[in-house]
């Protein structure tokens, strides 16, 4: 009887758990559903829905067709007019367990698509997140053109917007403000950072700016000039192209000379400036053929491992960070073709 009895109970208390929570489900999937109520200034709510992750949903515009949802979550998506002739489509992700962090988020390259990932990354860390696809659709800057506004929601209008908005719709949604706001983003994303710390310092308590793309034209340029050093667009028979195997080989040879420099060798170089790095250590001497660089290929080094500077002398972007050519992303500039961002 006392087995019987102490089953029964489990069976019930199993049971309450159930309809608890299914309570719960039901009354945040009302709360969410609600904030397409919400009158916020020159902003619209376009859907609220509670989504009971893992589970892929459809989004909107041209950059993709669908993102991953890990948590179970209330997604809103809504549109701020930042003036008569541009608007910022934005999106909030606010988890069902929420510990009262905020989380802003950049956009890449020419800025016009939503970071799904990292609203994926940070809700599954329990910030409510926010990102937008920075004032227009697409990765293209094709439609800069005759559209100044456009191009200030670009260059440093929506992400203010996208957080002042996304904070109100989070302390509607959790009845209670966050405590504390970051910032999350990398190359447009870091520039993003960058103008908000310069501008509107009181958005976060904390910015994580990677890599920031501060001056697009030059970059652009510059990455254009790494290509040509190797050979680019057409590397065929030209004795600077450096094929992707051989920068494995640099890339050791660079770790080798510079890990050490802060008195600890862990494969991490931590200050790439300090580096002073000397390629003719690895050039072929006489009957070596592998694991090694022809004299051309070291001079392109060199070229590569010092600031670019123009006609007159004016610096115009620094130096290729030792370290950086470990990164399997640096054969963008590496690999014979010059880099480039469609529709610049």
């Amino acid at each position: 009887m006392l087995v019987l009895g102490l089953y029964t109970s489990l069976v019930v208390v199993s049971l309450l758990r159930q309809v608890v929570s299914a309570e719960n489900d039901n009354t945040r999937a009302s709360s969410c559903a609600e904030l397409v109520q919400l009158r916020l200034e020159n902003t619209t709510i376009l859907s609220a829905g509670h989504v009971s992750g893992p589970v892929n949903v459809s989004t909107p515009g041209s950059c993709q067709s669908q993102a991953l949802v890990s948590s179970s979550l209330c997604r809103v998506q809504f549109v701020m007019n930042t003036t008569s002739t541009s608007a910022v489509h934005a999106e909030a992700w606010l988890p069902d367990t929420w510990f009262g962090r905020f989380l802003g988020l950049g956009n890449g390259g020419l800025g016009g698509c939503v970071d799904y990932v990292n609203l994926d990354y940070g809700t599954s860390l329990h910030f409510a997140a926010v990102g937008s696809d920075n004032g227009h659709d697409g990765d293209s800057g094709s439609v800069f053109l005759n559209h100044p506004e456009v191009l200030n929601d670009f260059a440093f209008r929506a992400i203010h917007v996208e957080v002042v908005i996304g904070k109100q719709i989070v302390e509607a949604y959790y009845g209670r403000p966050h405590h504390k706001s970051y910032y999350l983003g990398c190359s447009t994303g870091g520039r993003q950072g960058t103008q908000e710390a310069l501008k509107f310092p009181e958005d976060f308590d904390g910015i994580v700016a990677g890599s920031p793309a501060t001056n697009f034209n030059n970059l652009l340029g510059w990455g254009a000039i790494l290509g040509r050093f190797v050979g680019a667009p057409d590397p065929t028979g030209n004795p600077h192209f450096i094929p992707a195997d051989l920068w494995d080989t640099v890339a050791s040879e660079v770790l080798k000379q510079c890990d050490g420099l802060d008195g600890v060798e862990d494969g991490i170089i931590t200050e790439p400036d300090d580096c002073q790095f000397r390629p003719e250590a690895i050039v072929c001497t006489a009957g070596q053929t592998t694991g090694c660089l022809t004299s051309a290929q070291i001079d392109a080094l060199h070229e590569i491992y010092q600031p670019l500077f123009g006609t007159n002398g004016e610096l115009l972007f620094s130096r290729y960070d030792p370290g950086t050519e470990a990164d399997g992303n640096a054969q963008a500039y590496f690999s014979g073709s010059i880099f480039s961002i469609p529709d610049v």
